[in-house]
C-alpha cells in the first residue's frame, strides 16, 4: 500500500484547475452502450475507479481511441456479450461500483446482462433495489443467484411504464433512464434525482436523439426511441474537489484561486462553506479564497447551534460532509454535523481526535463539532484512508497540523482525485507519496 507523507503547518498559494466530475463519468461512460456509433467524451479525469471502468469497457469488446489528454473516443459496435460469462467479468465488476451502470443500457439495447455485487467504498449500506425494481417494471426478469450475482433479461423490447422511484438514487434514476430512452412507448419516473450529473447524462442522452422531458426536476417523462447516435459530450469540473479546495485553503489559511468552476452548477456548496465563516469571490467562474487568520460559523436566528447535514439535491451532497466537518474543527464555535445518507461514512473522527480535534460522535449518524479557532493546532499522527472522501479529509487535517503525518491506503485517495499529491505539491504542500 502506498502512503503519503506530509509536514503540515505550511500555508499554500496558487492556483489550481478541479478535474472532470467522477460520479458524471460513471453514467456517461456507461451510456456509450446505447448506440453502435462513436461518442467522443472530454474533460475524463484520470482516476483510478474512471480508469476501471474504461478498461471493462475495452474488455467487453468497446473500441475506446484516446484522442487527446482527457478526451476518448467511444465505439460499441461490436459487444462481446459472452465476456459477461467470464471470471474477469465478474473479479471487475465486483472491484468498481460504477460497474452497476452497465445494467440499463445493456438490458435496454441487447436485451440482458448481469453483474456480480459490486464493490466500492464501505460507508453503510447501499442496496441497488432502486436500480432492479426499476428494471423490472420496465419488464426486465431479475434472478438473483448466490445472493451476489444477479442475472436481468427481456424477453422482447423493454415497455414504458410509470414508477415511484422508494429513493431519489443518481445512480438509480441514471439506470432506469438509460434503459427506458429505447423502451416501447412512455416511461415516467417521479422522484428521479436531479444533480446536475444526472442533468448532464440527460442532455447528452437528449442529443444522441432520446427524447426526454422534466430535465433538471424530480418528474422525468422519456418517449422511447428506435435507436440513438452517437455524439459529443464535455463534462463539468467535480464539484466535490472544489468543496475540497475551498476547505483546504481555509484550513490552512492559504489563499487560492480554483479555476474554472461551472459556478452555477455548484448548488448550495458556496454558502454552505460561507456558513462557516469562510470568506470566497467569485471572479467570473474562478473562485477566489482570499487567506484567513480565523474563520467563525453562523447561529441560526435565535442563537441556537448551526446544523449542516446532507440531503438529495438540490440539498448539499453527503459526499462534502467529511471536508466540512474537518474544517470545523479549526474554526470558531459549534456545528452539527448530520450525515442523513450513510452509517458509516463518520467513523473516520477517531483520527481527527488523536489529532487534537475537539468532536463529540453522538451517533454513526451525527457529529458535535467544538472548533478551535486555530488557537491550538491539530498535530500530525499516522493513520488510514477509509474511504475516498475521509481520505482527503484527513489529508486536509494533516496538511493544516503542526509536525508530520502519515495516511495509509491512499489508493483509495487515488480512486477519487487525479494526481492530488503532485496537484497539491504545485501549491506549497510539503507532500510526497511513499
Amino acid at each position: 500500500m502506498a502512503s503519503f507523507e506530509v509536514i503540515g503547518g505550511q500555508p499554500l498559494k496558487g492556483e489550481i484547475i478541479p478535474q472532470g466530475a467522477k460520479n458524471e463519468a460513471l453514467q456517461i461512460l456507461c451510456a456509450v452502450l446505447l448506440t453502435a456509433e462513436p461518442v467522443t467524451i472530454s474533460n475524463i479525469p484520470d482516476i483510478r475507479d474512471v480508469n476501471k471502468l474504461i478498461e471493462l469497457l475495452r474488455d467487453m469488446g468497446v473500441k475506446v481511441g484516446k484522442i487527446g489528454v482527457d478526451t476518448y473516443v467511444f465505439q460499441a459496435d461490436d459487444v462481446h456479450l459472452d465476456y459477461l460469462d467470464t471470471e474477469a467479468f465478474v473479479a471487475q465488476g465486483r472491484a468498481l461500483r460504477g460497474s452497476v451502470m452497465i445494467l440499463g443500457p445493456m438490458l435496454a439495447r441487447f436485451g440482458k446482462c448481469q453483474l456480480p455485487r459490486p464493490g466500492g467504498d464501505k460507508i453503510g449500506r447501499r442496496p441497488l433495489d432502486t436500480h432492479f425494481v426499476g428494471l423490472e417494471k420496465l419488464g426486465g426478469k431479475l434472478t438473483l443467484e448466490s445472493n451476489d450475482f444477479y442475472r436481468i433479461s427481456t424477453d422482447g423490447k423493454l415497455q414504458g411504464t410509470y414508477m415511484l422511484l422508494d429513493e431519489a438514487s443518481v445512480t438509480g434514476t441514471a439506470n432506469l433512464v438509460m434503459a427506458a430512452v429505447l423502451a416501447e412507448g412512455t416511461t415516467t419516473i417521479y422522484n428521479a434525482a436531479c444533480e446536475p450529473y444526472l442533468q448532464q447524462l440527460c442532455k447528452m442522452l437528449v442529443r444522441m436523439g432520446a427524447k426526454i422531458n422534466g430535465i433538471g426536476s424530480n418528474l422525468l417523462t422519456i418517449e422511447g426511441v428506435e435507436s440513438l447516435g452517437g455524439t459529443e459530450h464535455r463534462m463539468l469540473p467535480d464539484m466535490i474537489e472544489i468543496g475540497s479546495f475551498i476547505g483546504l485553503a481555509a484550513m490552512t489559511g492559504s489563499e487560492i484561486t480554483i479555476k474554472n468552476c461551472q459556478i452555477a452548477e455548484l448548488g448550495l456548496i458556496p454558502d454552505t462553506f460561507r456558513k462557516l465563516g469562510i470568506k470566497l469571490e467569485f471572479r467570473d467562474d474562478d473562485i477566489y479564497i482570499p487567506a484567513q487568520e480565523h474563520y467563525e460559523i453562523n447561529t441560526y436566528l435565535d442563537g441556537s447551534i448551526l446544523t449542516i447535514s446532507d440531503h438529495t439535491w438540490p440539498g448539499l451532497t453527503p459526499d462534502l460532509l467529511s471536508i466540512i466537518l474537518v474544517v470545523a474543527t479549526q474554526a470558531k464555535g459549534t456545528v452539527l454535523i448530520h450525515q442523513k445518507m450513510f452509517e458509516s461514512r463518520l467513523f473516520f473522527v477517531d483520527k481527527l481526535i488523536d489529532m487534537g480535534a475537539q468532536i463529540i460522535l453522538c451517533d454513526p449518524h451525527r457529529a458535535t463539532v467544538i472548533g478551535l479557532d486555530k488557537r491550538t493546532r491539530l498535530h500530525g499522527i499516522t493513520m488510514t484512508s477509509p474511504d475516498i472522501r475521509a481520505g482527503v479529509a484527513l489529508l486536509i487535517a494533516a496538511l493544516s497540523a503542526e509536525g508530520r503525518s502519515v495516511i495509509e491506503n491512499v489508493e483509495q485517495i487515488d480512486r477519487g482525485y487525479q494526481n492530488i499529491d503532485k496537484r497539491l505539491t504545485a501549491l506549497g504542500a510539503q507532500l510526497r507519496r511513499l
